[in-house]
């Protein structure tokens, strides 16, 4: 089987002749830690290490004001900046990582309805950048047998990088029809722009939603409050892309075990990364919803990241081989991503361990 059919069946919640294989990387690993064990600087992943999923774009500046970058204030090691969106926030100049949220402009219904929330409502094509590469990844995909997927924020993270977290979790209970008008305005804002995309680049295999709905200890709301707030408008937004043929996947951080329910409802085909620091574990999972849902992550990097091969074949042949008896539909995949703690000859160590007990 080719790549693009193996994911393409794992996503069918279906079993192929192997597990799948993806993985994500922190900048500095790829860019600063790697190359001094031997990594070609500047080379693409996918090419090196035979990943089966690519991504192809399909981000684009969904801010109220695209394009606006204002830096308030900097020195050698951070820069603070004033985005789009209308959120101050803190970046390291030389590590990666969420940024320091400092404040935020639409914290208020008031400032949403009357600053925010009509940008939103127009349709920009210019917002779209680089559609001729999109379209010329895809067809490549396409050719060489590699599964494509566009990737882009939805609601809770647009909530998160517009409105701040301090300020919308609370309002989910105090003001959820701000809350459910800044979801609705959201949504038909990605779906009239993704219409155009499509239409202009073409279709890729997937969508990857990236959406933050737990940490170390659980999620951030209720899974009654996300059934209200949430999900119908996570149920609209893959159903649209369900209806033009794309599989879906959803990245969560955290603990999500309490929402796995809610995220199978919304038409969600594979969960990612499955922190196992935080509680996930793929195996019951796996269990629990089998015929319902895929699932990429779950290896855990605290094991990686000792670099003991010992400790590394315990986990990743353990795992693999539980999941094989389970028969549980599986990409290869940290539970988040690789950081530079974890030696090149580690990660060559887990994939070589994944191509010898990857078969079904």
């Amino acid at each position: 089987m080719q790549p693009r059919e193996v994911v393409r069946a794992i996503f069918d919640k279906q079993i192929p002749e192997r597990m799948g294989l993806n993985e994500s990387f922190w900048p500095e690993t790829l860019s600063e830690a790697w190359p001094k064990e031997g990594f070609p600087k500047g080379a693409d992943p996918v090419e090196e290490f035979r990943y089966d999923v690519r991504s192809v774009g399909g981000w684009f500046d969904s801010s109220p004001f695209r394009g606006v970058w204002e830096v308030l204030d900097e020195n050698e090691e951070w820069r603070v900046v004033r985005d789009g969106r209308g959120a101050t926030l803190k970046f390291w100049k030389h590590k990666s990582g969420t940024p320091e949220h400092i404040d935020f402009e639409c914290s208020s219904p008031e400032v949403w309805f009357a600053k925010y929330r009509e940008p939103l409502l127009e349709t920009d094509p210019g917002r779209l950048a680089d559609v001729e590469g999109g379209r010329a990844a895809i067809q490549e995909c396409k050719a060489r047998g590699i599964y494509s997927c566009y990737s882009n924020l939805f609601v809770f993270e647009l909530m998160r990088a517009t409105i701040g977290d301090q300020n919308f979790l609370p309002a989910m209970l105090e003001d959820p029809a701000w809350i459910e008008d800044f979801c609705r305005v959201n949504t038909d804002f990605l779906i009239r722009h993704y219409e155009i995309l499509f239409r202009e680049a073409g279709l890729p295999d997937a969508f990857f939603l990236y959406e933050d709905l737990g940490y170390s200890n659980g999620p951030f709301c209720s899974p009654a409050t996300l059934r209200e707030l949430w999900l119908p408008h996570a149920k609209r937004f893959v159903g649209f892309l369900k209806d033009h043929g794309l599989q879906v996947m959803l990245h969560s951080c955290g603990d999500v075990r309490m929402l796995v329910p809610l995220i199978v409802e919304a038409g969600v085909d594979v969960l990612q990364p499955l922190e196992a620091k935080a509680g996930c574990d793929v195996l019951r999972l796996g269990e629990a919803f089998a015929g319902r849902l895929g699932f990429m992550g779950n290896i855990d990097v605290r094991a990686l990241s000792t670099n003991d091969a010992a400790k590394v074949r315990e986990e990743v042949v353990g795992k693999l081989t539980a999941i094989r008896e389970r028969r549980i539909p599986y990409v290869f995949h940290s539970d988040h991503s690789i950081p530079p703690d974890v030696s090149l000859g580690t990660y060559r160590l887990a994939l070589d361990l994944f191509w010898e007990h990857c078969r079904y």
